[in-house]
């Protein structure tokens, strides 16, 4: 059940708020001083925490407040404080938000935007406990997905990541071809090596072939191979790739580079295991496994004329996506931090580069950066100008900064609850009181 810690020295309060909270199915507890406040803490699972600021009779610095705020903080960093007391200075209020409150109600307090706060960051909670418990659960089964295969040190912390590397695992052990999926960059030869490495074949050889990178009229000589004099130049007979991947895995990168002659080749070799090198009639037999790659979109080529349907049918038996950079920024600073040398570090201003730059070149545009970077740098330290990386503009923000009419329209439609207010705006609550203090707004008085 959701619980809400009172701590206040009057008794009369902490009676009329455990009141209000029962009425909404929140359960109180109630202490009367920090430390039993602390104890009762200590003992029982609290959502948020409502905590007077004095404590001691005729005390009105609010110190006492600011000591029990800091203990609670010390002791769960993560559970949301609202500050109760009739102690307006607003400069304190700031202050204290900076230091992680989570929103400041005046005395005598109104009961509905009391309640409004509470439930705001009950839920905020709810979501925040539901995210730790989520992070929790994926390192866990990153965990066990590393320790039950070889993943050939594979970098990688987002879920987008997880479920292409989990779905690599899986169907290594079956000797079907697979379609790797995926832009430029984004590692679709590493999910191919996860893929050799946990099959029944891993002991044979990983043979890969760019068909993007050898002229057309080379391409079937590279794979299939070539009787002397088969074509100019041929003076002996040459091996092709499907003879060197015999008993192994064979990755043809760049498929869609694949000229019609050579789909043709291609596709009676998966379907019967045989092939021919050029200029031979001698039908020769290889059992590597074809796992292939493309950055195309083969549906749209398939339409143009330019790739045979049966060859892709054949083809994406299973078809694993690698998702480009930008959708996984999880992936981010890890991957850079593998591809730091020469005991290079990253200052802060460096990481929130990294995370602002959207990496249309994916993970072979970061490791170039980092690894220029590592290079330019001094003292062994990379700053933001090392990387060299393009202005980012910043993200649009829901409203156009706020004039000092919008915010004290926001505030009054919130009905002076500031973190409501702030979500209005589209701020931050430590935004929204440094515009307040800039315009002189005062904290709203209660109704």
């Amino acid at each position: 059940m959701r619980t809400a810690l009172i701590i206040d020295d009057q008794s009369a309060v902490g009676e009329a708020l455990s009141l209000l909270l029962s009425l909404h199915d929140i359960r109180p507890l109630i202490a009367a001083t920090p430390q039993q406040g602390l104890e009762l803490l200590d003992r029982e699972a609290a959502d948020v925490v409502i905590q007077d600021m004095n404590f001691t009779a005729d005390t009105t610095s609010g110190a006492e407040g600011v000591a029990l705020f800091h203990a609670i903080r010390q002791r769960q960093p993560d559970l949301p404080v609202v500050l109760l007391t009739a102690w307006t200075h607003l400069e304190t209020a700031v202050e204290l938000i900076r230091a992680g409150a989570a929103d400041y109600v005046a005395k005598p307090w109104d009961d509905a935007k009391l309640l409004a706060t509470v439930e705001n960051l009950l839920e905020l909670s709810e979501a925040s406990r539901l995210r730790a418990q989520a992070a929790a659960e994926q390192r866990h089964r990153q965990a066990q997905l590393r320790a039950g295969y070889d993943l050939r040190g594979l970098v990688f912390a987002s879920s987008a990541m997880e479920r292409a590397v989990e779905l690599a695992c899986r169907v290594a052990r079956a000797a079907v071809p697979v379609l790797i999926t995926g832009s430029n960059g984004v590692g679709k030869e590493c999910i191919a090596e996860v893929i050799h490495a946990n099959s029944a074949l891993h002991d044979g050889p990983l043979v890969a072939v760019n068909c993007g990178a050898l002229p057309a009229e080379l391409i079937e000589a590279e794979l299939f191979g070539a009787d002397a004099g088969a074509f100019t130049g041929a003076g002996k007979a040459r091996e092709g790739r499907f003879e060197a991947a015999d008993g192994g895995t064979l990755f043809l990168d760049e498929i869609g580079n694949l000229p019609l002659s050579g789909q043709v080749k291609l596709l009676r070799v998966l379907e019967t295991g045989q092939f021919q090198r050029l200029g031979s009639s001698r039908a020769r037999r290889s059992s590597a496994r074809v796992i292939s790659a493309t950055n195309a979109d083969l549906a749209a080529m398939i339409a143009a004329g330019a790739f045979r349907q049966d060859l892709y049918y054949r083809l994406n038996v299973i078809e694993i996506r690698v998702p480009p950079l930008a959708e996984r920024p999880e992936d981010i600073l890890p991957l850079a931090e593998s591809f730091l040398a020469g005991g290079c570090v990253f200052a802060e201003e460096a990481r929130d580069a990294l995370c602002a730059h959207h990496w249309p070149g994916n993970v072979r545009e970061l490791k170039n950066a980092v690894e220029r970077a590592g290079l330019l740098c001094r003292d062994g330290v990379i700053r933001a100008a090392d990387l060299h990386l393009p202005a980012t503009r910043p993200a649009p923000r829901p409203l156009d900064e706020p004039d000092r009419e919008t915010i004290e329209a926001a505030l009054h439609g919130a009905g002076g609850v500031v973190s409501r207010a702030a979500q209005r705006l589209g701020l931050s609550r430590q935004a929204l009181y440094r515009r307040m203090q800039r315009f002189g707004i005062q904290p709203p008085d209660p109704a």
